[in-house]
């Protein structure tokens, strides 16, 4: 099976196909050639790269070194501000445990944040077979929602479609023809977008990091779509691999520096967003 649990039959053919897709492959090398253009200038403007990667390094190694103290530094911070740890052993256990969150609040409606964390698991299918409705709300990953496809990147989900595609995609939503105009198409996927942050009852987000020290979640985003999820809806649910865990505040500033660079060529993300403990009156 595939990492999306597809036969990997059918991965060789879907990859067969897009290899020989003359719009596909264009649009893959343009793009990915602008995001590594942007990371070696981000890095450039670095005097002390080689340096900052290693303290990077040693921030991981220590941190795997002695996981099991820093989980339950984690857990014990982060159920002192009220929030609630669930451990998972496997994708079908993490999904349950998200759908009986979600029964118990009597949810409808799902607004998720980018998580590749929630693809590997499958949570989208297990809760809409509960009957729920599940939007993305991470643009790319909206688009291929409505496409019904999964991510091409991991970076750029929709990375492949053209503004003609993206407009077939948004105008079904609305029974109405839109023009590829990406100002127009920005504040169309904005209304409907705005409309799922309002009324969600349970909000999905992964996490960039996790500090252990204070029981914070770290959402690192340049939509701005991971503070609204975790902010409006009364649940916020985050999905956490055990690997993002880092020590301190000050070893997160460290790879903080290196996250962006590495992955959009910027100093840092529009959006840094840090969770310590559920809202308090």
């Amino acid at each position: 099976m595939s990492a999306l649990g597809q036969p990997r039959e059918r991965f060789r053919a879907a990859a067969g196909r897009a290899l020989e897709d003359r719009h596909t492959q264009p649009a893959l090398d343009a793009a990915t050639g602008r995001l590594r253009d942007a990371r070696l200038a981000a890095w450039g403007l670095l005097p002390d790269v080689e340096e900052l990667r290693e303290r990077g390094r040693e921030i991981k190694q220590r941190t795997i070194d002695d996981l099991d103290r820093y989980l339950d530094e984690f857990s014990r911070a982060l159920e002192a501000r009220g929030g609630h740890v669930h451990f998972a052993a496997t994708a079908g256990e993490a999904a349950d445990t998200i759908r009986d969150i979600c029964r118990r609040g009597e949810a409808r409606l799902v607004a998720k944040s980018k998580s590749m964390a929630s693809e590997e698991i499958r949570l989208n299918e297990a809760l809409e077979r509960d009957g729920l409705r599940v939007v993305e709300t991470d643009l790319g990953e909206y688009i291929l929602q409505l496409a019904g496809e999964h991510p091409a990147h991991i970076i750029a989900p929709a990375i492949e479609k053209t503004a003609v595609e993206v407009a077939a995609l948004l105008g079904a939503v609305d029974g109405s023809e839109l023009r590829p105009e990406l100002e127009k198409l920005t504040a169309t996927a904005r209304r409907q977008l705005r409309a799922v942050f309002e009324t969600a009852d349970v909000g999905v987000t992964g996490a960039n990091f996790a500090v252990a020290e204070t029981g914070s979640i770290v959402l690192v985003t340049n939509e701005g779509n991971g503070r609204l999820v975790s902010a409006l809806p009364r649940t916020h649910v985050v999905i956490l691999g055990m690997e993002r865990l880092v020590p301190t505040t000050r070893d997160l500033g460290v790879l903080l520096r290196l996250l962006a660079r590495s992955a959009t060529g910027q100093k840092l993300t529009t959006y840094t967003t840090v969770l310590t403990g559920p809202r308090r009156p």
